[in-house]
C-alpha cells in the first residue's frame, strides 16, 4: 500500500513537473521524460532497499528473541524429570522446527526482487506468527 502511494506521488510530481519546464537544448520532450521517469524509478528502488534492509534487519532481531526464549525453556526442560522433561523436549523440537522455517522465509525476503517483496514478506510473517504461536501455546502448555 505505501509502495502504490509513493509510486503514485513520484508519477504526479513528474506529470506536474513535465509541463513546466521544456526540453534543454538538444533534448526532446520524450528523451527528458525518459530521464526524469528513470532517475524518480532509482529513487524509488533506493527508498524500497533501505525498507527491505530494515525490515530484514527486525526479522532477525525477532529470531534472535525467539531462540533466546527457546533457550530458557531448554534450560527448563534440562531440569524437568520424567514426562515433564519428554513433554518439554516435544514442544522444544516443534519450536526450533517453525524456527528454521521462519529463517528460510527471512533468507527469502532478503533474496526478494521488488516484483517478488510482497510474497516473499508475507511468506516471513506468516511463518513468524506461526513460531509466535507455538511458543504462546508451549508456554500455556507448561504452567
Amino acid at each position: 500500500m505505501k509502495r502504490a502511494t509513493i509510486l503514485f506521488a513520484v508519477i504526479a510530481a513528474l506529470v506536474i513537473a513535465i509541463p513546466l519546464s521544456g526540453p534543454a537544448i538538444g533534448e526532446t520532450t520524450s528523451d527528458k521524460l525518459a530521464k526524469e521517469t528513470k532517475e524518480a524509478m532509482e529513487a524509488f528502488k533506493a527508498y524500497m532497499v533501505e525498507k527491505k534492509n530494515d525490515a530484514i534487519e527486525h526479522g532477525k532481531v525477532l529470531l534472535d528473541k525467539t531462540d533466546a526464549e527457546i533457550d530458557v525453556l531448554q534450560a527448563k526442560a534440562d531440569e524437568a524429570s520424567g514426562d515433564a522433561k519428554v513433554a518439554y523436549q516435544k514442544e522444544i523440537e516443534n519450536l526450533k522446527q517453525k524456527r528454521e522455517v521462519a529463517a528460510n522465509k527471512l533468507d527469502e525476503l532478503e533474496d526478494a526482487s521488488a516484483d517478488s517483496w510482497d510474497d516473499a514478506k508475507d511468506g516471513f510473517t506468516e511463518a513468524y506468527k506461526a513460531l509466535y504461536d507455538a511458543y504462546k501455546e508451549a508456554l500455556a502448555n507448561f504452567k
